[in-house]
């Protein structure tokens, strides 16, 4: 029986020669065609990714972790000829077969390269030549298990899925793998994941790396096409789309960011994004749309542009609070069209108004003299190789080889005072390679010792700026609310540094200061009170004693908040409070009813009838504002928290407390500092998300963009959403 199962499996394996690669071993082609009839021992295909990873080479794992004793048992279980009914039966199973093909009993023949090797029952010498002459490697060779892969059951199949993609949801929101779902639907849908995650083009399918690794881990996946992938992109997108809508319609009012960037071709793009604050107190940031800009259009469109948008996600114009600028020219081309068309009111990036500043303190002619000598020698040391090699040398030598020399960015002032102090760091080593290298002051000027002393003395008041940024990219910091008190910081710490500084820096902190004081209008008290990052710092919990304004203005500001709150809560509530949904057990209503508060509800004492008045003419609006102006006091006795506290947790547990302070704080705190997140703002270099999506194509470019920013968040409020539900049911 063993010979008969060995000559079927013999004959099997011979189906793929080639007519002019028969020997005299090849059967005959009626044989072949009838063991086309015969069944075949199968296994169970494999569940996971890790299960199919542990079947690559398997005959050769099992074969090499055998001891001597288990070789020799094996080898007396084998038939006469040399083969054995196990053996063949792990052969189909190794995947290195997918490379080879058999010539009769002793030979296998390369499909790669066309070169034969001796074959004696054994995978090893065959995987050895794929590893040494085509890199195909087994890098979890140390991973792999002894015994076969057995068959995984549904739910086991389900948990790889979701490790894979690093999602832990159970009920997975837009594409849940189901266990009768075929192998090849989860691994294209890991594919596009991977595309709008990672920010790759929908090309990479056609890259010969990708290829060959997709070819290793799964060589009888086919590859979909650009097109192919290019429909399940759209189709994911327009999923996703749908649920932002729907969470779109709780928010109470949006704050649009507006960014302009380029692409490495040189187009324009835009991309409008969506920040609010929603009725769990969760700070949401969508990204809307990415379309490209064309140079003709007038400053006009950008408020069309806008229009249109909000209308495509079901959204009134008056749900808008206002639009957030990337840049100084920006919002000063577009802030009258959008308030004479729309009502919206522009604010400008603190980051770019921030880099203004820094920019107009730096512009003293002394410290441009310093900082282009400092970029001489920077730009020396990194071209010139002899010197980068010398230099190296010292380093080397003191155990300093972490240390390396920055040249700055113009757009990017972080760059600048990282450029100081590297060369600061590493002064005695510049001045000692110069001075034993002559030849080298011809090519770069050294700094006079005046300079150097200069950029000594801007380091501190550069780094001072540093802290404030640091400060600005904390979770808790990213809202505008933060922004004053920073602002402030700055201004009297730069301040304090004046007593004992050179004239140069003196001039050069001046400049800053004033520019400062005149962006945010810290100078003019009628006009910083208008600004929302204020009254945003008053509705911060860990800000509002607003201790950097006089006790006059502080009384001022707490008089125009009062009024603020007697507007919003009459009956001409602003329209764009429909859209808020406080929790899970609220629905979006439209009208008078739906912006009432149930505070405000059945204000009418118990056991009193009503007067004529209120018969007649209704309930007297004056009721409702003693109790809301006592909210409004009584925040203002509350003992402030911690520093470190975020205000938004503050508010979710303080919100029954002061209902009408807290529908106000939820607009305003919603505006963050920056048009993109901190880190990306403050940056001293391009982040992964700009390099990437500059190499995009135009097709994709905006549903790719739009997935990656909003899949995972629309995700994690779902999960939250159903956590918090289920341990609501818990409590009953």
């Amino acid at each position: 029986m063993a010979d008969v199962n060995s000559k079927r499996a013999s004959q099997f394996l011979q189906k793929c020669i080639k007519p002019e690669d028969n020997g005299g071993d090849a059967q005959p082609k009626e044989e072949i065609l009838e063991e086309q009839s015969l069944p075949v021992i199968t296994q169970s295909y494999p569940q996971t990714v890790q299960e199919e990873i542990s079947m690559v080479f398997n005959t050769y794992n099992m074969a090499a972790n055998l001891g001597p004793a288990s070789r020799r048992k094996r080898e007396k279980g084998a038939n006469h000829d040399g083969t054995s009914t196990s053996l063949y039966v792990d052969r189909r199973k190794s995947k290195v077969w997918n490379y080879y093909t058999k010539l009769g009993d002793a030979y296998v023949e390369c499909n790669v390269c066309k070169k034969q090797l001796s074959f004696h029952n054994s995978t090893t010498t065959m995987r050895e030549h794929l590893v040494r002459k085509h890199s195909i490697r087994d890098t979890l060779l140390s991973q792999l298990k002894d015994d076969q892969a057995s068959e995984s059951d549904c739910m086991a199949q389900e948990n790889m899925i979701k490790r894979s993609r690093q999602m832990t949801p159970e009920n997975y929101l837009y594409h849940a793998a189901s266990c009768s779902e075929p192998r090849t639907d989860v691994i294209l849908e890991l594919v596009l994941e991977m595309i709008f995650r990672d920010l790759h083009p929908l090309s990479v399918v056609k890259d010969k790396g990708f290829g060959l690794l997709i070819g290793y881990l799964e060589p009888n996946f086919t590859l979909p096409s650009p097109i192919q992938l290019s429909s399940m992109l759209w189709h994911r997108y327009n999923v996703v789309k749908q649920h932002l809508e729907r969470y779109l319609q709780t928010a109470q009012s949006i704050v649009i960011c507006v960014e302009f960037w380029v692409s490495q071709p040189n187009q324009t793009y835009l991309t409008i994004m969506a920040n609010f604050i929603d009725g769990e107190w969760r700070r949401a940031r969508c990204i809307l749309e990415t379309q490209p800009v064309h140079e003709t259009k007038g400053a006009g469109d950008l408020g069309e542009k806008l229009f249109s948008i909000l209308t495509e996600f079901g959204l009134s114009n008056k749900s808008i609070f206002c639009v957030m600028h990337d840049s100084l020219q920006n919002t000063v081309m577009n802030s009258q069209p959008l308030k004479r068309a729309y009502g919206w009111t522009s604010l400008c990036c603190a980051a770019h108004t921030l880099h203004l500043c820094i920019k107009a303190g730096l512009e003293v002619e002394q410290v441009q003299e310093a900082l282009t000598a400092a970029r001489g020698i920077v730009s020396y040391f990194q071209q010139d190789a002899k010197a980068t090699c010398s230099l190296n040398s010292k380093l080397e030598a003191i155990n300093k080889t972490k240390l390396k020399l920055v040249m700055d960015v113009g757009s990017r002032w972080i760059t600048t005072i990282e450029m100081c102090e590297s060369l600061l760091d590493l002064k005695w080593a510049i001045m000692s390679l110069l001075e034993e290298h002559p030849k080298g002051t011809l090519a770069v000027q050294n700094l006079a010792d005046h300079q150097w002393k200069l950029l000594q003395d801007l380091v501190p008041v550069m780094r001072t700026i540093k802290i404030a940024t640091s400060f600005l990219r904390e979770e808790q910091n990213i809202s505008i609310s933060s922004l004053m008190p920073c602002i402030h910081g700055i201004v009297t710490a730069i301040g304090q540094q004046l007593e004992e500084s050179s004239d140069v820096i003196k001039m050069v902190v001046g400049n800053i200061r004033s520019e400062l004081m005149q962006r945010w209008s810290i100078s003019e008290d009628e006009k910083v009170l208008e600004s929302p990052a204020i009254i945003a710092s008053f509705l911060d919990p860990r800000f509002k004693e607003m201790r950097f304004l006089s006790p006059n203005l502080r009384s001022e500001l707490h008089k125009r908040v009062k009024n603020m709150l007697s507007e919003v809560f009459n009956h001409q509530s602003p329209p764009s409070t429909q859209f808020w949904v406080p929790n899970s057990d609220y629905k979006a209503e439209v009208g008078e009813a739906g912006v009432q508060l149930p505070a405000h509800k059945d204000r009418v004492p118990s056991g009193q009838s009503q007067s004529m008045y209120d018969i007649l003419l209704g309930k007297d609006p004056t009721e409702s504002m003693p109790e809301i102006h006592q909210q409004l006091e009584n925040y203002i006795v509350e003992p402030l928290c911690k520093r470190s506290t975020n205000p938004l947790d503050w508010w979710k547990t303080n919100e029954h407390r002061f209902p009408a302070v807290a529908r106000l704080g939820r607009q305003y705190l919603a505006i963050p500092a920056t048009v993109v997140l901190p880190d990306q703002a403050f940056a001293a270099n391009e982040s992964t998300l700009e390099h990437r999506r500059a190499v995009l194509t135009p097709e994709n470019l905006d549903q790719i963009l739009f997935l990656h920013q909003n899949f995972d968040f629309l995700e994690s409020m779902r999960n939250s959403n159903e956590m918090r539900g289920r341990n609501l049911h818990a409590q009953y």
